[in-house]
């Protein structure tokens, strides 16, 4: 899934550095993510998982490191299977 997070990451997140050279666990504001790339970041993933992210996850958090989308995504996916 991390692999998917920093595909789409690289195509909408607008980052002035690879995404490569990105640690799961590392600022991804810090290393230039804007709130609006942040919300189209959102959208894709929302499309590739075929998912809504859930209000209580619509926040900075939930999207500041690669770590944090990936647990964002588990807990969405995990609601959805119950």
């Amino acid at each position: 899934m991390k692999q998917t997070i920093r595909t789409l990451l690289a195509k909408h997140g607008n980052l002035p550095v690879s995404i490569d050279d990105v640690a799961d666990g590392a600022d991804l504001y810090d290393a230039g993510l804007s709130s609006f790339a942040s919300v189209q970041v959102m959208l894709a993933l929302e499309e590739e998982f075929d998912i809504e992210f859930p209000e209580h996850l619509l926040n900075r958090k939930s999207f500041s490191s690669i770590d944090a989308i990936d647990a964002a995504l588990t807990e969405i996916l995990k609601e959805q299977a119950a």
